[in-house]
């Protein structure tokens, strides 16, 4: 039996059609199966940081547990909802750790947490994710210089507004010869944080998420 043109070319696109809904039933399954291996060992290098940068001397509570989940906000760079990781000391707060973004660095996004004292003071600074040059802007990294440190003790009783820049730009932050662009967008990053936990203290310690002010970029 002589089969149509029409009928083949039917088949065909059937066919076509079967191929490339497997196809994309497979790529979602992968995309969603790497996302979430991705998501779960940026949580893991996160907790590992932390610990780099609140004193165990701070704390007597789970920081984990005590964890706060926060709005997507414009100081902190976030786009979506992060989570603040709370220390306490007899039952007092102590430290607040905060999920922060730099959206200009060399290279695109620079994720950092941001952890501050309960006085307003930073305990440090770390940073989780960032894809600038390496050897070159990398040194952001704790485990390549020691540059982060920086960011110990600073307040805003220490330094005035216009000291959180780069001294390149006036401010009182060092950097490395040819790579400013990195430092300055992280110095940036970190004063926003510090704003953004002055202006929010009490609803971060309380257990009330901040509400989140206008829209997010």
């Amino acid at each position: 039996m002589k089969v149509s043109p029409a009928r083949t070319t039917m088949e065909a696109a059937l066919r076509l059609l079967v191929f490339a809904l497997l196809g994309t039933a497979v790529l979602a399954f992968t995309f969603n199966f790497t996302r979430e291996l991705i998501v779960k060992s940026e949580e893991a290098e996160k907790l590992r940081l932390i610990k780099q940068i609140v004193p165990v001397s701070l704390f007597d509570n789970d920081i984990v547990k005590d964890a706060l989940a926060i709005p997507a906000n414009p100081q902190l760079g976030t786009t979506r909802p992060g989570v603040a990781y709370r220390a306490r000391l007899q039952g007092k707060p102590s430290a607040v750790v905060l999920e922060a973004v730099a959206p200009d660095g060399y290279s695109g996004k620079i994720k950092l947490v941001v952890a501050i004292r309960a006085d307003a003071s930073i305990c440090g600074v770390r940073v989780v994710q960032h894809k600038e040059t390496p050897g070159l802007g990398d040194y952001i990294e704790f485990a390549k210089n020691r540059w982060i440190s920086l960011f110990d003790g600073a307040s805003h009783q220490r330094y005035q507004e216009s000291d959180w820049k780069v001294k390149k730009d006036g401010g009182q932050f060092d950097y490395l010869a040819g790579a400013t662009i990195t430092p300055r967008a992280v110095v940036k990053a970190v004063h926003k944080a510090l704003h953004y936990y002055e202006e929010n203290r009490e609803q971060l310690f309380a257990g009330n998420a901040p509400a989140q002010p206008g829209a997010v970029p």
